[in-house]
């Protein structure tokens, strides 16, 4: 098993400061990442495991790429809009204002 399972595979990563290790491991002290260690002892999908994030990263950043362009298209469109003064109390009255 690896990789992330189904319902999580589509959220949003997020960052947790508690276990970041610049936050929680003092300067002297050493450390490893647990895919080196593994294939020190014989794991041998460590090429797999690096080809896969890396085609996670190519579809990350295409992702990414078109959401940016449809927010700053959105923004564009938001600032075009005229709206009239009846439309503006409404939505000023929704709190959208």
């Amino acid at each position: 098993f690896e990789g992330i399972p189904h319902p999580y595979d589509r959220k949003k990563r997020m960052v947790m400061p508690a276990a970041l290790k610049v936050l929680r491991l003092r300067p002297e002290r050493r450390f490893c990442k647990l895919g080196d260690l593994a294939s020190e002892f014989g794991w041998k999908h460590k090429d797999l495991i690096k080809r896969l994030e890396d085609q996670r990263k190519v579809k990350s950043e295409a992702f990414h790429k078109k959401k940016v362009a449809a927010s700053r298209s959105r923004a564009d469109a938001v600032k075009k809009v005229k709206v009239s003064a009846e439309d503006q109390k409404i939505l000023e009255a929704a709190g959208f204002a």
